[in-house]
């Protein structure tokens, strides 16, 4: 990957970790935490997504979309680890 794309990535991982925080309120980490969480659903999303078949697509809009699913997801999972 070239560093623009991880530029990107990062990018658009801090939108989405922002946008998850905000969606599964009192489960995130703080603004910084929910960032990092955003940008490891935003990885997350562009490998998983399309094994599954589903096109991540090319556009800001949709890679943000798909980002915030996979951010949300991983905050949902980190949540279950934590209260076990």
């Amino acid at each position: 990957m070239e560093f623009s794309g991880v530029l990107a990535m990062v990018f658009i991982g801090a939108i989405a970790g922002w946008l998850s925080g905000k969606i599964m309120e009192g489960r995130g980490f703080g603004l910084i935490g929910n960032i990092i969480v955003g940008i490891v659903g935003a990885f997350l999303a562009g490998t998983i997504f399309p094994a599954l078949g589903f096109a991540v697509g090319g556009g800001l809009v949709s890679s943000i979309f798909f980002a915030t699913i996979g951010a949300v997801i991983l905050l949902f999972l980190i949540g279950l680890i934590r209260k076990a």
